[in-house]
């Protein structure tokens, strides 16, 4: 049953108008925006602003929770399997939904290997691994290959022709480009039944960008409006977030791995899962998980074939 726009306090039927016009068509995405969002998506006054979002809260009596209802809304999250079994148990399970998962790692290590066979496995039935939904790819580095979503998807037994067709991809210029095409994906993931969103890769057009200490606040407080927007849309649409990002080489670093991700800080709390890869002898690749809310650290091997990901 859609949310009655015009039934929240200061929304007669022109104002709903505009809210809905402007993509503010439920009571959730008006309740987790600010007063200025809807400012500028629809004209509206401050207070009339604030007195609309404060309205859709109370309708959808947002405030504290016991653990126990917070243990019952998470029975809705759902997982996306990567194809490996290995690399599924490392991480509960699979991709959640409502999370970000953050893979990262050096040029060849399968970051947008594992990127496209999520693309196809979100297609699957959920008793296959599936969440039967419909995919956005954001391409930072041109990436994206549809001829290997066809290998991929005939390796799983599904039509490459119908997988392309569920794929919705676009191709990022630059920092606020990219940032514009998740504003666009939310459209999209309202009308569509979009169960994942791809960005390919999170960092790298911030990292071409912003050159020099004197840009880094900058660079990272955009960063971290760009997740934040991310995991909106992972709650608000109940949808998984699958980032991949650059690493860059430590020389001061003697002992151990030199190896860090991009993005400091703002990506590790961002993410809610951090994957570090590294290749191994032939289609061998090494994964680690570096960072979960409830999993232990640990390490385990997957393999990239023509067909796709494997134990």
């Amino acid at each position: 049953m859609a949310d009655k726009i015009e039934e929240l306090a200061g929304v007669g039927p022109k104002t709903a108008e505009k809210l809905i016009e402007s993509g503010f068509d439920n009571y959730m995405t008006i309740a987790a925006s600010s007063a200025g969002e809807i400012m500028e998506a629809t004209g509206l006054g401050e207070d009339t602003a604030n007195k609309v979002i404060l309205s859709a809260r109370e309708k959808l009596n947002m405030g504290f929770e016991t653990g126990t209802e917070a243990m019952e809304k998470r029975a809705s999250i759902g997982r996306i399997t990567t194809g490996s079994k290995v690399l599924d148990a490392l991480i509960g399970g699979g991709i959640e939904t409502q999370a970000i998962t953050e893979a990262y790692g050096a040029f060849g290590s399968g970051k947008s290997q594992i990127a496209h066979q999520l693309a196809v496995n979100v297609q699957l039935e959920k008793e296959r691994g599936g969440l039967e939904g419909k995919v956005i790819f954001i391409d930072t580095e041109q990436t994206f290959r549809p001829e290997r979503i066809k290998q991929m998807a005939t390796g799983a037994g599904l039509d490459p022709d119908k997988v392309l067709e569920n794929i919705f991809v676009a191709r990022a210029y630059n920092s606020d480009h990219q940032m514009v095409l998740v504003e666009k994906a939310e459209e999209i993931a309202r009308k569509e039944n979009v169960k994942l969103i791809i960005v390919d890769s999170v960092t790298g057009a911030f990292r071409s960008e912003y050159t020099g200490r004197g840009t880094l606040a900058n660079r990272q407080q955009k960063l971290n409006r760009h997740l934040s927007a991310l995991q909106k849309l992972a709650d608000i649409n109940n949808l998984a977030i699958f980032i991949t990002n650059q690493v860059m080489s430590n020389p001061a670093i003697l002992f151990g791995d030199p190896t860090s991700p991009i993005g400091g800080n703002i990506i590790g709390h961002g993410s809610t899962f951090r994957l570090y890869l590294r290749k191994s002898k032939a289609d061998k690749r090494i994964v680690k998980l570096v960072d979960a809310p409830s999993l232990p650290d640990g390490e385990g091997i997957f393999r990239v074939t023509t067909e796709g990901i494997v134990d």
